[in-house]
């Protein structure tokens, strides 16, 4: 089994940046940036309606159950289970993300896990599986991006974990420990840290000639013109930014 150091952590300015920019801006900047697949797939949003989030990823890496390597007892030496050191990482604004092999069997966490994680400030979890213990897990203040729920505990039948604050891969998605999770309606991108600040600028861009854009497209302006800004509404969109955006 492996277990890592803790994560570094980005600036909060910069997570914010990412989170107001959200994942659809991210994937697609990303992808101009040469990132081809920063989408973490299958795990839809089940906690709809909660404001967008951002922050840091801790990792857990699950791998198919043999026997040899772990025997099924959900509570005969709890500190032997890497699930719980995962989540003694947690510090405010933490997202935990979760390799589950896609399992619609395995409950990664529970009840008590989750609220553990959510008291030490976590944000939110995404697992390309299921957690269990659904209706007292909703109640939580956390979002959840995930692929279902199940009344199975962790190593129950057919994964178990064996690696805390690794890269893994998610949804088909390679996510690095501390890379910036973004997460909203739309789904869940990874963010690597290394293009984050690039990202962010971009994004802001992104998002203030959207702003225009989406002002002249409601006010029945031509889509070939305003999306995307061609070269000729330049000069308008410079105007409207001096006038603070009127």
């Amino acid at each position: 089994m492996t277990h890592t150091s803790d994560i570094v952590r980005p600036p909060r300015d910069l997570v914010e940046a990412l989170r107001e920019a959200g994942s659809a801006t991210c994937a697609g900047d990303l992808k101009r940036l040469g990132i081809r697949n920063s989408f973490i797939a299958g795990a839809t949003c089940w906690t709809p309606g909660r404001p967008a989030i951002a922050g840091p990823a801790l990792t857990l890496q699950f791998l198919p159950l043999r026997e040899d390597q772990y025997q099924d007892d959900e509570y005969a030496d709890p500190e032997k289970q890497l699930h719980r050191h995962c989540l003694y990482h947690t510090q405010s604004g933490d997202i935990v993300v979760v390799d589950a092999r896609g399992s619609m069997h395995s409950g990664v966490f529970g009840e008590m896990m989750l609220t553990y994680f959510a008291g030490r400030g976590g944000l939110g979890v995404v697992v390309d599986g299921c957690v269990r213990d659904w209706p007292k897990a909703k109640e939580l203040n956390l979002g959840f991006w995930m692929k279902g729920v199940t009344p199975n505990y962790h190593t129950q039948t057919e994964i178990f974990p064996f690696g805390v604050n690794v890269p893994i891969g998610c949804g088909g998605a390679l996510v690095m420990p501390g890379d910036i999770i973004v997460a909203d309606e739309d789904g869940v991108v990874a963010v690597p840290i290394s293009l984050a600040e690039k990202l962010a600028e971009r994004a802001g861009h992104h998002a203030e000639w959207e702003e225009f854009s989406r002002l002249r497209l409601a006010q029945g302006g031509d889509l070939r013109k305003y999306y995307p800004l061609r070269e000729d509404a330049q000069a308008e969109f410079e105007a409207w930014k001096k006038n603070g955006g009127a």
